[in-house]
């Protein structure tokens, strides 16, 4: 079978070498913790804590509200200084803790304790999951114990591990892999019992051989388990186009991979269940990786949630002269900073700096019908139709050309001449259809 079978994609500068040998680091405790309530996909949690309180390193300080839902936890103990509005790495400002860290960095009486897992169930197993608070690590920070609940009539007999990691500059995955693959594939296995599937495939790019034969060694006595490397095409990574690359299963227009029988997990995902089931810890912490010529020393660091995006430049050496964007994600899917008190969540896999000089300066122009952006979309979408519809504010029509469809790769963008906004269009025209959904609902 050919590895790259998807429809489109691009070919971008991917700049990994810039991280990709450094060594996970330990970001040192900073002097304030700034941690979002906000950090999933679904309905934000409830805050729990208020100005003045004491906290434990692992204590919940928002609860779940809902199903789609997830608590928040203290990343270290400390006093709660404040609970305001502050900067949000998408884009605009959200309630946060402010922890003032103790220095004794103490855990809470139930957290980091050894727990045998051999006899749990998978209904054990996902309630675990969710009291630690884990989400898709790949940047969409989907409570993980939802997807690992699919209805009774779409069971699930295929569980890919996803270690693509796609994005440009990115390398925070590479090094999990590279470093911590015997964690990867135990947290593989519990998500393969709870679903209760034999087969388990871990997909990393052909970029990444350093990780391949790492995880290849993990999964070597491990029945049912393979790892396979992809051609290296943007956006290997993301669901559909990895499912489909893998078993030419085919999601269907507004379905889920969970309608082929299919169910997608990140490596840093499968890791943070590991060390929930295995050690009580819940998701307090993640890699990192601070990188692009904008940057002093790009670094990979396991960073406490909640830590500034200021924080870890300084750990990194701090901004060049001519630094001109920070990026919360890759350059391709990631968000522009407006601020660097910006701070890290659970989906925050990495921060690209880039000089001026990087930037493209443009006004973007109309449309010039040239067709390069319908040749390279990877979900076979007309990117080109759909933002003039969304221009004139035709969102109805948008909805007919299935603008729900898009997966904000930023593929049409990439190669668009005129240098139109693509991305900014279909996650209005998204926006507007759910509120238009919920006012009909």
């Amino acid at each position: 079978m050919p590895l790259r079978s998807f429809f489109g994609g691009v070919h971008p500068i991917y700049n990994k070498e810039l991280a990709s040998g450094a060594a996970v680091e330990e970001m040192p405790l900073p002097k304030r913790l700034v941690v979002h309530f906000t950090q999933n996909l679904g309905a934000p949690p409830e805050p729990l804590v208020k100005k003045g309180d004491a906290v434990k390193k692992g204590q919940v300080i928002a609860e779940a509200r809902g199903f789609v839902s997830v608590p928040v936890h203290a990343p270290t103990s400390g006093m709660v200084k404040s609970v305001d509005v502050f900067p949000h790495p998408v884009g605009t400002d959200l309630p946060a803790a402010v922890i003032e860290p103790d220095g004794s960095d103490e855990w809470a009486a139930e957290c980091n304790v050894e727990r045998d897992s051999t006899g749990l169930d998978g209904e054990a197993i996902k309630q675990i999951v969710f009291e630690a608070g884990l989400v898709g690590m790949g940047g969409a920070a989907f409570p993980t114990h939802v997807k690992l609940s699919p209805p009774e009539n779409k069971p699930i007999d295929l569980l890919i591990i996803n270690g693509a990691e796609c994005e440009p500059y990115l390398t925070a995955d590479h090094r999990l892999m590279l470093e911590r693959p015997a964690g990867i594939m135990e947290g593989a296995m519990l998500f393969a019992r709870v679903l209760n599937v034999s087969e388990t495939i871990v997909a990393i790019e052909k970029n990444k051989p350093e990780s391949i034969e790492a995880m290849r060694a993990a999964a070597a006595e491990r029945e049912g388990v393979r790892v396979e490397a992809l051609d290296v095409v943007y956006p290997q990574g993301a669901e559909k186009q990895l499912i489909f690359t893998l078993t030419r299963r085919r999601v269907p227009a507004g379905g889920l991979p969970m309608d082929v029988g299919v169910l997608v997990q990140n490596v840093g995902t499968a890791y943070a269940a590991y060390e929930a089931v295995r050690f009580s810890r819940p998701l307090i912490e993640r890699i990192v990786t601070v990188t692009g010529s904008g940057i002093k020393q790009p670094a990979n660091l396991l960073t406490r949630i909640g830590t500034t995006f200021q924080d870890l430049i300084t750990q990194c050496g701090g901004l060049v002269n001519d630094t001109g964007k920070v990026i919360s994600g890759g350059p391709m899917m990631g968000v522009a900073q407006y601020s660097l008190d910006a701070s890290v969540t659970k989906g925050t896999s990495g921060i690209v700096l880039l000089r001026r000089a990087e930037i493209p300066q443009f006004v973007s122009d109309a449309c010039i019908r040239c067709g390069r952006c319908v040749r390279v979309c990877p979900m076979t979408l007309n990117p080109s139709a759909l933002s003039i519809f969304i221009e004139r504010m035709d969102f109805d029509q948008a909805a007919e050309y299935n603008a729900n469809d898009c997966i904000e790769c930023g593929c049409c963008a990439y190669v668009c001449p005129s240098r139109r906004p693509m991305v900014h269009h279909f996650r209005r025209a998204k926006a507007e259809l759910r509120k238009a959904a919920r006012k009909a609902g």
